[in-house]
């Protein structure tokens, strides 16, 4: 390869890296504690919220706002920064927190990790839930581990100070708010990463729903032992946790709890798993309906076999040659006489409800459209059936009267000719 396809090479890399949105900085909540023990000796816990800026940087940057405490995380093995480019800060919301060891005081095993380590968690949620990070911040201390709860010796944090941490580890989900259908097999993401090599890890799955607590998956890489299926044992040794559910069904709903536990570090995720199925739509009448001026029919719009229970069913009359014009049309007209039957639980704990209401046909409702929509969160856009109404003039009496008389007229007509016809016959066949 030549020297200038090299750089051509080189250039087309160099714009394609720097083409990727990396956030530099972000405006972030930290939310503090305060920890005393009452008259009663029992822990209390004030949180306290106060202005912060989470600020990706060399030691020694100056911060972006200096009036607010800032969390100035330097380059270590892990990069948060690049978990979360190609989005906008606009779109994050960001949280800083203490974190306590609950008394475990380890070594962390990573360069420039000698001494005692103050922890903080910072938690990245996209707005519209594509994803969720929550990292865990390493601020190296020339202090001894204390000889009690860390929380008790927590240091002040100034309004205005500079944090200097490093990313030791962290968890993401791009799956935080699933939505399945009945009978499919989703696979919800559970991605670890830890500045150092060979770590003790044991990785958990748990699900939770209305008070029950049920684990479904275990791992621990020092015995290699797996209980519970669903993660695959190569995916683990590149921190790939995530879950492939059996076939979903209704039970199946719930928060699915991803854990990643390294001591002293112990981290949770929350993935929220809804079921949604989407209505079937049907009328009972096709596509033209035809009745008599005056004749009466019901009409029924049924939703079937849908979870969950919030759907929306409206019944609208509208002109077909106004539906088609962009400007001054009519707006459609909502229906008001509109029946509804209850929800119908069907066995795969699905449901069905039906709107209807009595048509009466009218000569000035001939050529109307009527509109059945239903609108359910599995749906996009609304689900619509119509149909056209053709209304005939309605027969009057008098008509009737002279096709009675027509029809008696006829068969008299018929049976004298009969009875010609049998006389004609009988004498032609008399012997002379």
């Amino acid at each position: 390869m030549g020297e200038f396809q090299k750089m051509i090479i080189y250039f087309y890399v160099i714009g394609v890296v720097s083409s990727v949105q990396q956030i530099p900085w972000l405006s972030c909540q930290f939310t503090d504690e305060r920890v005393s023990l009452n008259n009663e000796g029992h822990i209390e816990t004030q949180l306290i919220h106060r202005e912060a800026m989470v600020q990706f940087g060399q030691k020694g940057d100056a911060p972006v706002n200096p009036h607010a405490i800032t969390f100035l995380i330097t380059v270590s093995k892990l990069d948060l920064q690049r978990s979360i480019e190609g989005v906008e800060a606009e779109d994050l919301e960001c949280e800083v927190r203490r974190y306590s060891t609950k008394g475990i005081h380890v070594r962390w095993p990573a360069l420039g990790a000698e001494g005692y380590n103050y922890w903080f968690t910072c938690i990245l949620r996209h707005r519209k839930e594509q994803f969720i990070v929550t990292a865990f911040l390493r601020q190296p201390s020339d202090q001894t581990p204390p000889g009690q709860q860390d929380f008790h010796s927590w240091p002040a944090i100034a309004d205005r100070e500079v944090l200097t941490t490093t990313v030791a580890m962290f968890l993401k989900s791009e799956t935080p708010s699933a939505k399945v259908r009945l009978l499919s097999q989703p696979k919800l993401h559970c991605q670890f990463s830890i500045d150092h090599r060979g770590p003790n890890v044991t990785v958990e799955w748990h699900w939770q729903s209305r008070g029950e607590r049920k684990k479904l998956f275990s791992y621990n890489s020092r015995s290699g032992e797996i209980h519970g299926s669903g993660v695959g044992r190569k995916a683990l040794a590149g921190g790939d946790a995530s879950y492939t559910l059996p076939v979903t069904k209704m039970s199946s709903e719930g928060s699915y709890i991803c854990s990643v536990s390294v001591n002293p570090l112990f981290a949770t995720m929350d993935l929220n798993l809804h079921i949604e199925e989407s209505p079937r739509v049907s009328l009972n009448v096709g596509p033209t309906l035809v009745l008599e001026e005056g004749k009466e029919h019901k009409v029924v719009c049924l939703a079937e076999n849908y979870y969950p229970l919030d759907v929306e069913i409206l019944w609208r009359e509208q002109d077909p040659a106004a539906s088609g014009q962009r400007v001054g049309a009519p707006l459609p007209r909502e229906l008001k006489n509109i029946l509804f039957s209850s929800h119908k639980h069907n066995q795969d704990q699905t449901y069905t409800l039906s709107a209807f209401f009595y048509l009466k046909a009218s000569l000035k409702s001939s050529g109307k459209q009527f509109s059945c929509s239903v609108s359910h969160p599995s749906l996009r856009v609304p689900i619509k059936k119509s149909f056209i109404l053709q209304v005939e003039e309605a027969t009057s009496p008098m008509f009737y009267l002279a096709v009675t008389l027509v029809l008696i007229s006829l068969l008299g007509v018929l049976i004298v000719m009969l009875l010609y016809l049998n006389s004609t016959k009988r004498r032609s066949n008399k012997p002379y």
